[in-house]
């Protein structure tokens, strides 16, 4: 049903709570850029409105933390756009403080946690190898 495919890739070594905190901002940077993604609202039987969601499913991986620098440097390589989320955001508390710690960082030395990309279907394959579905 969809050409392209969004992918969240995780560092695998980060706590529960940090995974879902992770994946929730990524996200946002994923549809903050594609706001087409954002469907109608939803009504219950007892006609309730609720917020819409995202009409595209959402693939959860992880990586360790070479792979997680690996699968950057494609995206990078490719100039395709991506959301990040270094580990200097769990302490920053919000977003202007977030951008300020990703400035201090070159790419390549950036203390990745986690990333997410949406692509075409044949790209994100490749771009995300060497990660696993989160488990």
């Amino acid at each position: 049903m969809f050409d392209t495919k969004i992918a969240i890739v995780l560092l695998n070594s980060l706590q529960i709570w940090q995974k879902l905190n992770v994946t929730s901002f990524l996200t946002s940077g994923i549809i903050g850029d594609n706001p087409s993604l954002i469907g109608k609202e939803y009504k219950d039987n007892s006609n309730y409105n609720y917020l819409p969601l995202n009409k595209q499913p959402v693939i959860i991986l992880e990586a360790d933390e070479n792979n997680l620098k690996k699968i950057h440097s494609r995206i990078i390589n490719k100039s395709l756009r991506c959301s990040i989320y270094i580990n200097d955001m769990f302490l920053s508390g919000h977003d202007e403080a977030n951008r300020k710690t990703v400035e201090k960082y070159k790419s390549d030395e950036l203390p990745l946690v986690g990333l997410a990309i949406r692509e075409k279907k044949n790209t994100v394959d490749k771009i995300t190898k060497g990660s696993k579905l989160h488990s």
